[in-house]
């Protein structure tokens, strides 16, 4: 067997190539390469990252819109592309793997100086 396996080759729209290493689809098909290349994937490298990008969207709705009002928000989730089903949110060792990161920046209202007092001793 070659070095190749697993393999799956993504185009982008401006015509690139991306090759990632990739995950059997849940369907449980087999993916057949031509010859010792990778599997050609069923759909460009942009959109097998379209539902990646609507759970990310999702996900910031969710932290920038509610109460906690962060100044910031990070999220970090894995992700595992096939080249049928595309970009999956990959699970980690037993469930499904995400890290929210929310942060606040000090009060810079309540401690700004205002008026002409602000300027402080000549």
């Amino acid at each position: 067997m070659g070095g190749t396996d697993g393999l799956v080759e993504f185009k982008t729209e401006d015509g690139a190539v991306v090759v990632v290493e990739g995950v059997d689809d849940e369907s449980g098909a087999r993916l057949v390469s031509r010859g010792d290349g990778p599997v050609q994937a069923a759909r460009t490298f942009e959109g097998a990252l379209d539902g990646v990008r609507a759970a990310a969207q999702s996900a910031l709705r969710v932290f920038r819109d509610g109460p906690l009002q962060p100044d910031s928000v990070e999220i970090e989730f894995g992700v595992k592309l096939g080249a049928e089903t595309g970009a999956i949110l990959a699970k980690g060792s037993a469930e499904g793997h995400l890290v929210v990161k929310l942060s606040w920046s000090p009060g810079q209202e309540s401690r700004a100086p205002s008026g002409p007092e602000a300027a402080g001793p000549s």
